[in-house]
């Protein structure tokens, strides 16, 4: 059978239903196909049940803070795993749920279930139906990566976020492979829940920061918790009953393994052969990431399949403009906003704007603060971390920021924010920052910055007026 639609989308996570809002305000001749479970990546697996795993195990780490406060009667709380992890899945089914019917209801009887295969760049086959469209979007997401070899060696005893959530409980021993966002984020909850968690990762640099200084500060902080091994491959070796991970000193005998050593786009047989032009290693074909057009074909990707921003909100900016380009004359070019990521661990990790890495050898001057001395943060027993700003030497702009501190999910706003807006570290001064705040950490590192700015003291009070548009101050 075959039917003519102006429109294909496939995939109904974030990145798809941000273009079908697109499509739907020109045309209602689309269809959107899912092979399912409806719901997101983000409401079912991903950032929803992971910060309800991270706040409860928060909750439960401040014990060790009440005694030198004066609250008695920690060593009185316990952890009834089984029962957090319904928690979690009772908030994890709320958020899926509600996106699942926001799903339905967008899309309506133009909703396919079912899997989607090219048969080339205006033909989408889904069971025995072929749609032909005159554009395509791809918004198929990404999916964990596990070695095919663990898979037949562990079953079930690995873990991937896929999984880790549809557990009853969980063992008392478990291996972290990878210590990107998720492995640090689940990790640290685990290890806080009372698990014996040691974590893994073969770069020397985790939770994505690339300035050295940050972390160093991240990894002192997290190996106070559990231990965290990093710069070298962990294996896995059969143990008996259990799994051998690691090498050498570092080794460690453990029930479970979660992996989170990265994501695959969600490629695999979608026909991508069909259409002509090349894949990189991992099955991407070439796009532009301004317009999101795949070569010059009535085709765009969208999201975490195009492994460019792997986070939700640049996803959602990929389905806008994936949709508005595929009903376009011809695709524009959309700007993209201030580089903005977040790590919930604790401290926080975030990187905005540039990284170190990214400003690739630009003359920079670094502002930099500790946050030992951070007054607010003393106050709440959260006194470490390290944020550095970079900013442009010659003219004072702010460039970028990565920290590993408390807060950092707020300080990251604030910092992409003036990014994005290109403002210079003088003029960050001149902003009101109050008192006692862990924000102030911001004015420390800029004050910093600003010493280094052609030998420049850092200017501590407001501007000067030359016109007053309300009553002077009395």
């Amino acid at each position: 059978m075959k039917k003519h639609v102006k429109v294909v989308i496939v995939g109904a996570g974030s990145a798809g239903l941000s273009a079908l809002r697109q499509i739907r305000q020109q045309t209602q001749d689309y269809i959107i196909v899912d092979k399912g479970p409806l719901g997101t990546t983000c409401a079912r697996v991903g950032c929803m049940p992971s910060k309800a795993l991270v706040h409860v195990a928060r909750q439960f780490h401040g014990r060790h803070a009440f005694d030198e406060a004066g609250l008695r009667g920690a060593e009185g709380l316990a952890i009834d795993l089984p029962a957090v992890l319904a928690h979690i899945r009772r908030q994890r089914d709320r958020f899926a749920g509600s996106m699942a019917q926001v799903t339905r209801e967008l899309a309506g009887d133009r909703l396919v279930i079912g899997e989607a295969r090219l048969r080339g760049p205006r033909t989408v086959q889904v069971g025995a139906t072929v749609y032909e469209a005159e554009a395509v979007v791809l918004a198929t997401g990404a999916s964990p990566v596990v070695p095919e070899d663990w898979r037949r060696r562990f079953g079930n005893r690995l873990l991937t976020y896929d999984s880790l959530f549809d557990q009853e409980t969980l063992a008392p021993r478990i291996a972290v492979l990878g210590l990107g966002p998720i492995g640090l984020e689940l990790g640290q909850a685990l290890a806080r829940l009372g698990l014996d968690v040691v974590g893994y990762s073969s770069r020397p640099m985790i939770g994505g920061i690339t300035d050295p200084e940050v972390n160093a500060a991240a990894l002192a902080a997290l190996r106070a918790e559990f231990p965290v091994h990093v710069g070298a491959r962990a294996g896995l070796e059969v143990d008996g009953n259990a799994i051998r991970a690691g090498e050498g000193p570092h080794a460690a005998t453990v029930d479970q393994v979660l992996i989170a050593t990265g994501t695959r786009p969600s490629l695999h047989d979608l026909g991508l052969g069909t259409l002509g032009v090349p894949l990189d290693d991992r099955g991407v074909p070439p796009y532009d990431p301004q317009t999101l057009q795949v070569a010059d074909l009535p085709v765009f990707i969208a999201g975490d399949v195009n492994s460019h921003r792997p986070i939700l909100h640049e996803a959602l900016d990929d389905g806008f403009i994936a949709g508005r380009n595929a009903l376009a004359a011809s695709p524009r070019h959309y700007c993209r906003r201030a580089p903005l990521k977040i790590v919930f661990c604790e401290p926080q990790i975030v990187a905005a704007g540039r990284t170190l890495a990214a400003l690739d050898g630009r003359d920079v001057v670094i502002g930099s603060v500790d946050f030992a001395d951070q007054s607010r943060a003393l106050i709440e027993g959260t006194n470490r971390g390290l944020m550095r700003l970079y900013a442009d030497a010659a003219t004072g702009v702010l460039l970028g920021a990565e920290a590993a501190c408390p807060g950092a999910e707020h300080f990251g706003h604030m910092l992409a924010w003036a990014v994005q807006r290109g403002m210079t570290v003088a003029e960050m001064l001149q902003l009101p920052f109050y008192h006692p705040v862990e924000e102030e950490a911001i004015r420390s590192a800029l004050r910093d910055a600003a010493e280094q700015l052609h030998g420049a003291a850092a200017p501590i009070g407001p501007a000067l007026c030359t016109s007053a548009p309300e009553t002077p101050l009395r």
